[in-house]
């Protein structure tokens, strides 16, 4: 007799799912090294890291980002939704334009961050780490707008390095050389280009329909052969965001719906971003909470550090002078095009704040066996670690 628990039928797809373009990716894994990332396969690196940043950097890169949740907002309230999610006023974003955000709960706390395609007046598109598919549901009860989960409707690529443009255009999609940064464009049916990304680089995001994957792909494989085109997983593209000071959600910060703890959740201005939370536009979801975290001011400050010597402190601790314990790192690394020692850490208030100086870290190294322990100096620094002219001239130049 058939155990149906341990034995479904063919139908039943068990363990991490393939993406619409794993055929392509799984071609060119030599390490078969896979991460799970939203319940799909996802490639850490295909064969070195190393080659795979510098490609992102030097030449060009492809990213599958179809694991990311894509729903749709729509109808006479889309705006008025969208806006009572998150903390920015999404009125400001125009039609084929897209916008970094955030939103809280009624604590104020981070539930997660994601992009907004505006797509016309009154359609929006909403990608995120995160399942919100109930969460929006709940954000438009009342308001005249339908919420589509479109997550496996829609697969995409991320096209990043300084000649991927010169791609496009090999491609024949030459119609987007006046393409801004954020710029988001429908030049061909079923296909939506913008100039975004998660390096900091000169790049772009493709969205497609499962079905037009492999040919998408293939189009940009066979117009960048001679522009250094390579596949690369998220071992580099960690480091490459690291680079340009963005954050990792459950890396850097705890989301509130993960937090299993009261007071581990984050508010977006110990984020650091403050900047994104408009009080002027209405009414919101923890805009009474963040209000008063506003006046109160912040728990904690994630920043930027520049540390001294080439060992990476991950996961290390940041003291005082005196040696008071004040916070600790969430992400490091070598960064070899800013040849510096980079970290994004987390921060008591003050530190961080108002108090910016005379902080250092505690670094345990191993060497051949051999643990040896070292103390490096910090400088909290503004701006990302790496910023690049190409990231934003339009048209861009042919690198």
């Amino acid at each position: 007799m058939t155990n149906e628990l341990t034995a479904p039928g063919p139908h039943v797809q068990q363990g991490l799912l393939p993406t619409p373009f794993f055929e392509r990716l799984n071609a060119f894994s030599k390490t078969k090294n896979w991460e799970d990332w939203a319940g799909f396969l996802s490639p850490s690196e295909f064969q070195f890291v190393e080659q795979e940043y510098f490609a992102v950097r030097n030449a060009a890169t492809l990213f599958d980002i179809s694991p990311m949740c894509k729903y749709r907002i729509s109808g006479p309230d889309a705006l008025r939704v969208v806006n009572r999610l998150v903390t920015r006023d999404v009125s400001k974003i125009r039609v084929g334009r897209v916008g970094y955000a955030m939103w809280c709960d009624e604590e104020g706390m981070v539930i997660d961050d994601g992009t907004i395609f505006r797509l016309s007046e009154d359609d929006f598109l909403l990608l995120c780490q995160e399942r919100m598919y109930s969460w929006l549901h709940d954000t438009a009860w009342g308001f005249d707008a339908a919420i589509t989960d479109e997550s496996e409707a829609l697969c995409g690529l991320s096209l990043q390095g300084p000649t991927s443009y010169s791609i496009l255009d090999a491609a024949g999609l030459s119609s987007l050389k006046d393409l801004k940064p954020f710029d988001l464009r429908n030049p061909e049916p079923d296909l939506w280009v913008s100039r975004t990304g998660y390096t900091g680089d000169l790049g772009y995001e493709f969205l497609t329909k499962p079905e037009h994957a492999l040919a998408l792909w293939d189009r940009l494989w066979e117009a960048g052969r001679l522009w250094g085109l390579i596949p690369i997983g998220t071992a580099a593209l960690d480091l490459v965001r690291l680079e340009a000071g963005f954050i990792a959600p459950g890396q850097d910060f705890q989301l509130v719906h993960h937090a299993e703890r009261l007071g581990r959740g984050r508010t977006p201005f110990e984020l650091g971003f403050e900047n994104l939370v408009h009080f002027d536009k209405g009414h919101f979801n923890g805009r009474r909470a963040l209000l008063k975290h506003r006046a109160s001011g912040p728990r904690k400050h994630l920043v930027r550090l520049d540390i001294e010597g080439k060992d990476p402190a991950e996961d290390a601790f940041v003291y005082t002078g005196r040696g008071k314990k004040v916070g600790h790192v969430t992400s490091a690394a070598w960064s070899p095009t800013a040849k510096r020692n980079i970290a994004l850490a987390e921060l008591d208030a003050p530190y961080g704040g108002s108090i910016r100086q005379g902080l250092w870290v505690e670094i345990d190294v191993e060497k051949e066996g051999v643990w040896k322990r070292r103390e490096a100096k910090v400088t909290v620094v503004d701006g990302p670690f790496f910023k690049n002219r190409r990231a934003r001239v339009t048209p861009p130049g042919p690198y």
